[in-house]
């Protein structure tokens, strides 16, 4: 009797084991796609250029299964780039000196089967996704303050961030939004 009573919980435990196994596998199966996608910012840089204090960054930019999916169903994505630089105090709050903002408008062209890329009233198509993402995600001789503003002895540093806009999207789409829609990055920088 006692045996058979270990027998049947040892085989109830085992179920139970394995039924935890399978939902680790098939919960790991779903969360890679969502690791798949993001921001990764290869390179950030801050030159004094003439009279101006510029900033260069590129970076590598991975749409998730949604976002390339809305895309294709014509679904603008917008994306943001935004750079603040702050003087440093020590007695108060930081003062900020200049603030700049950058906004791409990406959008599927059925008519024409090409990607539009929009900054400001600028626009080029590009035939792949892949082409208009690249050109997104690098950006040079970003223009973010006039060296005037900027003293000698003082310390100063670019707070840098670069998302996708979710406020733009569609109010029914605003509604449930999950991760796969979490694309950004922020940066600190200090100013040499």
């Amino acid at each position: 009797m006692r045996r058979q009573f270990l027998h049947q919980l040892l085989r109830i435990a085992t179920r139970r084991v394995l039924a935890g196994l399978l939902l680790a596998i098939a919960a790991w199966g779903v969360a890679l796609p969502a690791l798949a996608q993001g921001v990764e910012l290869k390179q950030i840089r801050l030159q004094r250029q003439d009279n101006d204090l510029t900033l260069d960054f590129s970076t590598r930019l991975t749409l998730g299964a949604a976002i390339e999916d809305a895309l294709h169903r014509g679904v603008p994505m917008y994306f943001n780039a935004q750079a603040t630089v702050y003087r440093n105090r020590w007695y108060w709050r930081d003062e900020r000196i200049a603030r700049v903002n950058r906004t791409w408008r990406l959008a599927w062209q059925p008519l024409t089967a090409s990607w539009r890329l929009s900054l400001g009233g600028l626009s080029q198509g590009y035939s792949s996704l892949s082409e208009a993402l690249a050109t997104l995600s690098r950006v040079s001789g970003w223009r973010l303050a006039e060296l005037d503003k900027i003293e000698a002895g003082e310390r100063y540093y670019v707070e840098f961030s670069f998302k996708l806009d979710n406020s733009q999207l569609p109010q029914p789409m605003q509604i449930d939004l999950g991760g796969d829609w979490k694309l950004g990055i922020e940066r600190s920088i200090r100013l040499e």
